[in-house]
């Protein structure tokens, strides 16, 4: 016990570094929530190109989730997060030079490849630098770490389009690097000077010897297709898919629908509810850890589900005032979603947790598919029929909470006297 305190205290710097990463990925990922109603009005989209935009980046998460295991087993994390955040600051500044609707989608797609290569290795960091026995601690940090830059990034977003900051200097100077009628591209020069920064930093930073544990290497081909061959592989796969693309389907879509039906500002309005929706994510996480404590998952997810469905229904079906606590709403209540299913999937099978994660994490391919289907919808029929359609995903979500059977379940704390 006593060697883990100089341990945390000699990596303190990783720690900060991956709390750090945390903060990147979810700031540069959540952000097209805020921008895709500008980005539709900028390049005349129609709602079905709008929707490829978060396609082309998560389906490189999906793509590249399992190729980033075995790079993981293959290079140092030196290596791959210098190389991964130099690739982010040159796409990032290529958007900004040279802002053109093919360009964003290529943008967005070597982002999302570059940022599944993080979330592989900065779990294993994370464990190593802060010690066994605080993971699951500063695990929670991370989370909060993450909700809460995707409750600030809005608010970048803001400043840098507002027009009530004309004399600013700074915001004036990242406007003139990009066209006058886009001004929201002027976020990319600062993702790029972001992720130059970092490449800089890790690449002179040094680490200790990060040792997998078996759940975390990638392990070999024979042992996912073992895992295939497994149904609970498969409906926890989908189990994860339908969560990200419930949680992007309706994050990417809030300012869209606010301004269409409701005439409401994407600029002020639209981008602030984005912003509860994360903060109320977020902090259902923390309500969500409480819950576990005192009820099985499974119940907590059928219960989740059912007030995330009826949440959705009254933002699409409500006045204006219900809709802006309706989506914040939802996003409290999906909270607990990801991390249920995920720990479900793990307690269910007995052996190849490293190559299962993998498999899970390609789920995250579900913020491609989903919101781009609620944009062909809303292009056939109407947006707001396209995202009724996610009730069909969370329905599927909602039957986990009846046939999933882990292997070990939650513990529990009873509130009951024997």
């Amino acid at each position: 016990m006593e060697t883990s305190k100089p341990t945390t205290k000699k990596y303190i710097h990783i720690i900060a570094l991956v709390m750090i990463v945390f903060f990147v990925i979810s700031f540069i990922t959540n952000i097209l929530n805020s921008i895709i109603v500008d980005v539709k009005e900028s390049f005349d989209l129609s709602l079905t190109l709008t929707g490829f935009l978060p396609f082309t980046f998560f389906i490189a998460y999906g793509i590249m989730s399992i190729p980033a295991g075995f790079l993981s087993e293959k290079y140092s994390e030196r290596i791959l997060l210098s190389v991964s955040f130099l690739v982010m600051a040159l796409a990032s500044l290529g958007f900004a030079l040279f802002p053109q609707y093919g360009v964003f989608s290529i943008t967005l797609f070597v982002l999302g490849c570059c940022m599944a290569v993080l979330q592989v290795i900065i779990n294993p960091m994370l464990r190593v630098a802060g010690g066994e026995e605080h993971f699951a601690f500063n695990s929670v940090l991370a989370q909060l770490v993450f909700g809460s830059a995707s409750f600030l990034s809005p608010y970048l977003y803001k400043y840098l389009v507002s027009k009530d900051n004309r004399g600013d200097t700074f915001a004036e100077l990242l406007r003139g690097w990009v066209p006058p009628d886009l001004p929201w591209a002027s976020l990319y020069l600062v993702f790029a000077l972001i992720c130059l920064v970092l490449f800089i930093y890790v690449l002179f930073t040094t680490y200790p010897k990060f040792e997998k544990t078996e759940k975390e290497k990638a392990g070999d081909t024979s042992s996912y297709w073992d895992l295939l061959k497994n149904k609970w592989t498969v409906l926890y796969f989908l189990g994860i898919f339908c969560y990200v693309g419930t949680e992007q389907g309706v994050g990417n879509w809030i300012s869209q629908f606010l301004s269409q039906y409701h005439g409401l500002d994407p600029q002020t309005v639209g981008a602030d509810t984005v912003s509860y929706f994360w903060a109320m994510l977020t902090l259902g996480c923390l309500l969500g850890l409480l819950l576990l404590k005192f009820m099985d998952s499974r119940r907590l997810l059928i219960y989740a589900t059912s007030l995330t469905i009826i949440g959705l229904v009254v933002a699409l079906t409500g006045s204006a005032q219900m809709a802006l606590i309706g989506f914040p709403m939802v996003g409290c209540s999906i909270s607990v979603m990801y991390s249920i299913i995920f720990s479900l999937a793990l307690n269910s099978v007995k052996e190849h947790h490293g190559s299962l994660s993998g498999i899970l994490c390609t789920g995250i391919a579900g913020g491609a598919v989903i919101p781009f289907i609620v944009g062909g919808l809303g292009e056939l029929m109407s947006l707001k029929s396209g995202m009724f359609f996610l009730i069909v995903p969370l329905m599927f979500i909602l039957s986990i909470g009846f046939w999933a059977k882990p292997l070990v379940n939650n513990k529990t704390i009873s509130l009951k006297k024997d």
